[in-house]
């Protein structure tokens, strides 16, 4: 599978069709202007291709961007629309390319800490922090310390406006995103990870597309040992 990091307004009406198709082929509840209106808010996305027949295979949009809290700039990577067909699920194309891209797009960004904010209505997502950053939040097995927290408020605050619920630290959409059916729902043998299982408790609402709010820093530090390798093997056109 071939990556590509691309600036929004660059991309061809035939990608954002297959974008759009893409996305409403898995999730129900896809209209197409708030797809583009959501693309707008954007400044990059990254695709994901088959090396032999260029099927969009899926793809990811990032809000990159520069901030101020409490007096100190940072940089912020946002994490808009995000999918990858099922048949390339066992493929660590999209966390490669993800790495790749943000370590290139931070040469733009290069003041002050760098931060991802994500925002995930499905495991698969939330799953994505434990696996390759040591320190993240929410978490299981620890709380959020308390500057975090107002960190991710003033960020999801900033983003979400009226749409952000501070005391659940949830965002819920009007036209939220839903997993079809077939891949919607968490398996029961999957609740036994301590993290999916908080993911679902912190999230009651997910199956509805309620998107819970976290937030992790990246840097070299934070990665864990499968962060690293994904870090130091990353390579994105």
């Amino acid at each position: 599978m071939k990556a590509n990091l691309v600036r929004t307004e660059k991309l061809s009406l035939e990608e954002q069709d297959a974008m759009y198709f893409l996305l409403s082929s898995h999730f129900g509840g896809v209209k197409r202007e708030v797809f583009e209106a959501d693309l707008d808010q954007k400044n990059w996305v990254i695709l994901l291709q088959d090396n032999e027949s260029n099927a969009l295979k899926g793809f990811s949009t990032l809000l990159m961007y520069e901030t101020e809290f409490e007096g100190e700039i940072l940089a912020v990577v946002y994490s808009g629309d995000t999918i990858m067909d099922p048949s390339a699920w066992s493929s660590s194309a999209l966390s490669r390319a993800w790495i790749a891209s943000v370590n290139k797009l931070r040469q733009e960004y290069p003041r002050g800490r760098l931060y991802w904010l994500l925002i995930s209505s499905g495991y698969r997502t939330y799953r994505f922090l434990p696996t390759f950053w040591n320190e993240f939040y929410p978490r299981y097995d620890a709380s959020t310390p308390k500057r975090t927290e107002k960190l991710m408020t003033s960020l999801a605050g900033g983003l979400f406006g009226k749409f952000y619920d501070e005391e659940a630290g949830v965002v819920r959409f009007p036209h939220p995103h839903v997993l079809r059916d077939g891949l919607r729902g968490i398996p029961e043998e999957r609740l036994k990870d301590p993290h999916i299982n908080f993911f679902q408790t912190q999230n009651p609402g997910h199956m509805q597309g309620d998107e819970l709010v976290c937030l992790t820093e990246i840097c070299e530090e934070n990665l864990t040992p499968a962060g690293r390798r994904m870090w130091f093997a990353s390579s994105c056109n």
